[in-house]
């Protein structure tokens, strides 16, 4: 199996990878052997992992979500869906 994670730094930037071991990437993001992007802005918590049968499908939700901008990234973290959006309801 194959992941793509999206994980939340401390200047609020929401950093998007592809492993075959989350829990382990992020531990490597942490300790800072993880990638060039978090060494320099510092890894709080991996928000949301979605699960992939082949490497080839995780690459390219990884790189269609990196492609967002950090609005649809947002929905996608707190309603599962990146257009997804609080309604209104009338009475």
């Amino acid at each position: 199996m194959y992941y793509v994670y999206l994980i939340l730094c401390t200047d609020e930037s929401i950093y998007t990878g592809m492993t075959s071991d989350p829990e382990r990437r992020f531990i490597e993001h942490v300790q800072k052997s993880g990638g060039r992007y978090t060494k320099l802005h510092k890894p709080i918590q991996m928000k949301r992992v979605e699960e992939f049968g082949t490497k080839l499908d995780a690459l390219r939700r990884e790189r269609q979500i990196k492609g967002w901008r950090r609005e649809k990234k947002l929905n996608l973290i707190k309603f599962g869906h990146p257009n997804s959006r609080p309604r209104n309801h009338y009475i």
